[in-house]
């Protein structure tokens, strides 16, 4: 990323207090916190960390900063930090291991069978030619694998929310950040349930605000 953003340290002030003070409440070890130049490409707004251990960096774009409170950033930190303390990083990567498995195991089908390089019209059979039917097919298999992995994602996203409001104290500042965060990143607010099944790996936004108003 650095070859393609500025990554500044936050300079002292309210900003890195708070984001510090909270982080260590939660004893999230990190080796500092980054301003992001996000605003040369566009005016989206958005937070997140990298690294492991005491190596981890957090990364805030500096339209964030620029149209959010800091109370509202916290809140936002809180979600990503929510994500580390659920452990949804570990479970979505054993949960692409797992699909990963599955998908060369019917590649392998695929490779091997001879019915397939019959149906493309090939007279002698070959891996490859199984291996291209298996090409063709794959859409639709991930589109099936799709639809269970964005399941876990939501579901992920509102625990990690759950996490922010009870990690913070309140929920007003998450609701007005998720507000803030769907209008400067032009997010639907009404898709239709089909396209959120397919497609949202993050839930509506008015769902995820409904969610944490049920919360108070």
């Amino acid at each position: 990323m650095p070859l393609f953003n500025k990554f500044v340290p936050l300079e002292e002030g309210e900003l890195k207090n708070a984001v510090l003070n909270f982080a260590k409440s939660e004893n999230f070890k990190m080796q500092g916190i980054y301003k992001m130049d996000g605003s040369r490409r566009s005016a989206k707004t958005n937070a997140f960390f990298t690294g492991f251990g005491r190596f981890r960096k957090i990364a805030l774009f500096d339209t964030l900063i620029s149209k959010h409170t800091t109370s509202e950033i916290v809140s936002i930190l809180a979600h990503e930090i929510g994500h580390y303390k659920k452990r949804h990083i570990i479970k979505q990567f054993a949960l692409s291991l797992i699909f990963s498995a599955i998908g060369l195991f019917f590649a392998g089908y695929f490779a091997t069978n001879e019915n397939f390089s019959y149906a493309l019209n090939v007279n002698i059979p070959s891996i490859y030619a199984g291996l291209f039917a298996f090409m063709i097919l794959y859409p639709a298999i991930n589109l099936f694998f799709s639809v269970f992995s964005n399941y876990f994602s939501r579901k992920h996203e509102y625990e990690a929310d759950a996490f922010a409001a009870s990690s913070v104290g309140n929920c007003n500042d998450m609701l007005n950040a998720l507000k803030k965060l769907s209008a400067d990143n032009l997010s639907n607010l009404t898709p239709h349930s089909v396209k959120v099944l397919f497609d949202y790996t993050h839930p509506p936004v008015l769902m995820r605000i409904q969610a944490l108003i049920d919360r108070k």
